[in-house]
């Protein structure tokens, strides 16, 4: 896939970015005692794969003026060698505007992890394009590729409305558009036609679309496999039917993807990932890995596929080392792989767990 050469951005994501507290070894939330924060959201989980391994990508999302958390995010952001931009939004009053909130447990063996997010008054709801440079961003400084993920599409009708633009924007100026639908049902209700259409409108400019099947059919109206599917190999063979009408739906898409999970125990999964691009599908069986927090495993799939096409891989490789990345974030408290570099993501690849020294 060629890339625009003069950019300074390897990759651009809007977001909402917010905070994550996770209990201390596994406990369960609601009776923990002490807990670990990080910034986190779908987006710069994504983006981390690439600005870990020294490519420069930008976050623009919205903070707070005067916000300790805001401060906290930004210094997170760096530590991360991300850029960002956005405005500084006064709060208001003890009612206004705040960063979302996700509390989330790890769980362990038979205990499930459990996720509580709290996005009252979340001040990433009111991205508007007029608060960001686009000019500079897509036409003078450069953008290689702009992702965006369903959870910030759908947060708001504003910001439906940013992605839809910002994406505009990013194709006019040879900007390539990459897409995770991320379906969820909370978002959704109440909102089915005005989203439908929105998530068209971004699909149908994307070069790249990423979901489970469910994310296909529910998000962009694709019609689903046959039920029944009693193995893996029946499952991918189904998928593969489905992708022929995506690729129907959206000529305009040349990579298509999915990770693939089965769930053993909290701490114990089975992972693999299918990619469509160059014409043909690559497959990762599943494998087993071990699990030190599931949350961001999909991130770091489509986040170490977009750093194989931003290096010039062929899909095989890119698939490889999504697959790689997807498991090394599940390594992680954080929500996030941060591969120190190529080879030990090569190394997850190749089941290679000796001591490196």
């Amino acid at each position: 896939m060629q890339l625009r050469e003069d950019a300074q951005w390897a990759m651009v994501v809007p977001t909402s970015m917010g905070v994550r507290i996770t209990p201390e070894n596994r406990q369960a939330v609601h009776h923990s005692a002490r807990y670990l924060m990080q910034a986190t959201s779908a987006e710069s989980n994504v983006a981390s794969i690439s600005s870990h391994l020294g490519l420069p990508t930008k976050v623009l999302s919205n903070f707070i003026e005067g916000s300790p958390v805001s401060a906290f995010i930004k210094a997170d952001l760096r530590a991360r060698g991300m850029g960002y931009e956005g405005p500084d939004i006064p709060q208001g009053d003890a009612w206004g505007y705040r960063h979302q909130f996700n509390i989330a447990d790890s769980g362990f063996g038979g205990r499930a992890p459990r996720v509580w997010n709290d996005r009252a008054g979340e001040v990433g709801r009111e991205l508007k394009v007029e608060d960001f440079d686009l000019d500079k961003l897509f036409v003078e400084e450069g953008v290689k590729i702009l992702h965006m993920s369903g959870l910030i599409a759908a947060l708001s009708p504003e910001t439906s409305k940013f992605c839809v633009e910002v994406a505009r924007k990013a194709k006019e100026n040879g900007t390539r558009i990459t897409f995770d639908l991320n379906y969820r049902a909370t978002f959704w209700e109440g909102r089915e036609e005005e989203l439908s259409q929105a998530f068209h409108d971004i699909a149908e400019l994307c070069d790249v679309l990423y979901g489970n099947e469910e994310d296909f059919q529910l998000c962009l109206g694709i019609e689903g496999p046959e039920a029944g599917g009693e193995d893996i190999d029946d499952e991918i063979d189904q998928f593969k039917k489905m992708n022929e009408r995506i690729q129907a739906a959206y000529p305009d898409a040349q990579f298509i993807g999915t990770s693939l999970r089965e769930v053993v125990s909290a701490n114990h999964h089975k992972w693999g990932m299918l990619l469509w691009g160059e014409g043909e599908f690559h497959y990762a069986p599943l494998r087993d890995i071990d699990v030190m927090d599931r949350i961001g495993g999909g991130d770091g799939s489509i986040g170490g596929v977009l750093y194989g096409i931003l290096q010039g891989w062929p899909a095989e490789k890119c698939m490889q080392f999504g697959w790689a990345t997807g498991a090394m974030a599940a390594t992680s408290l954080y929500d996030y792989a941060s591969p120190a570099d190529e080879a030990a993501v090569w190394s997850m690849w190749e089941g290679n767990a000796r001591v490196q020294r």
